[in-house]
């Protein structure tokens, strides 16, 4: 009779001692759809800011890289070129002969060579020497357009050279600084283009402003010294002159 009464409250003590001796962790959790979604939700959330943050740096550096190429400079240059070309042009102005490009010489020339007022007190001996000086004038002005027409002929394949250089520098240009530096490096070449025409103009239009301007003294002297030849008692007098003698 005892053992029956106490064996039923040793079965009860065992199973109460081994509920109490499993840890808190080694039980079994349960699974709750909703919480479970709830997190999937927030780790997908903090993976597509970690990706947009990963694609903002990556813009920034492509941005700084862009910026880098728009600030490097253009590494050919055709200014000393330019230079050179414009110098010549300019050197043969300088040397322009008998009648300077210089409005103190022009009206000094003029004054003496291509006097606007009357001829009667000028000697028949300035006459001459005057007309003379005059066609050196006309020559020297044909000889110095003629020179420049060689020196801006001769530029043309420096031009050729330079527009090679330049266009193929703009093409292959890295940035926004490099093609500008080659848009204003070919502006340049055109400037000296615009240049060496004017400097043409000029000259071409000197050499036939001398020849206008010889034509029309000499058309000056030439009625000048008619009217010395015709002035009675002081022109031409005729003489009786004998051909043939018995």
């Amino acid at each position: 009779m005892t053992s029956r009464f106490f064996r039923p409250l040793l079965i009860g003590a065992s199973v109460l001692s081994l509920a109490i001796a499993v840890p808190a962790s080694a039980q079994l959790s349960v699974y709750d759809p909703t919480n479970y979604a709830q997190n999937v939700l927030q780790a997908a959330r903090a993976l597509q800011q970690i990706n947009n943050q990963i694609t903002s740096l990556q813009n920034q550096a492509q941005s700084l890289i862009n910026q880098a190429r728009n600030l490097t400079s253009l590494p050919t240059s055709a200014l000393s070129g330019i230079r050179q070309s414009i110098d010549r042009t300019r050197q043969l102005i300088g040397q322009a002969q008998q009648i300077a490009y210089n409005v103190q010489d022009i009206d000094r020339v003029f004054d003496a060579r291509y006097p606007a007022g009357s001829l009667t007190g000028t000697s028949s001996g300035a006459l001459v020497e005057n007309a003379e000086t005059r066609w050196h004038d006309a020559v020297a002005g044909f000889q110095d357009s003629l020179r420049t027409q060689a020196t801006i002929v001769t530029n043309l394949g420096d031009t050729r050279s330079q527009i090679d250089t330049l266009v193929t520098a703009s093409q292959d240009a890295t940035g926004a600084l490099q093609a500008a530096q080659a848009g204003n490096q070919l502006v340049a070449l055109q400037t000296r283009q615009l240049a060496d025409l004017t400097a043409l103009m000029a000259a071409q239009n000197r050499a036939a402003s001398i020849a206008a301007a010889r034509a029309a003294a000499d058309e000056a002297q030439g009625r000048e010294q008619t009217k010395r030849f015709l002035a009675p008692g002081r022109g031409y007098v005729a003489h009786d002159v004998t051909l043939f003698r018995d």
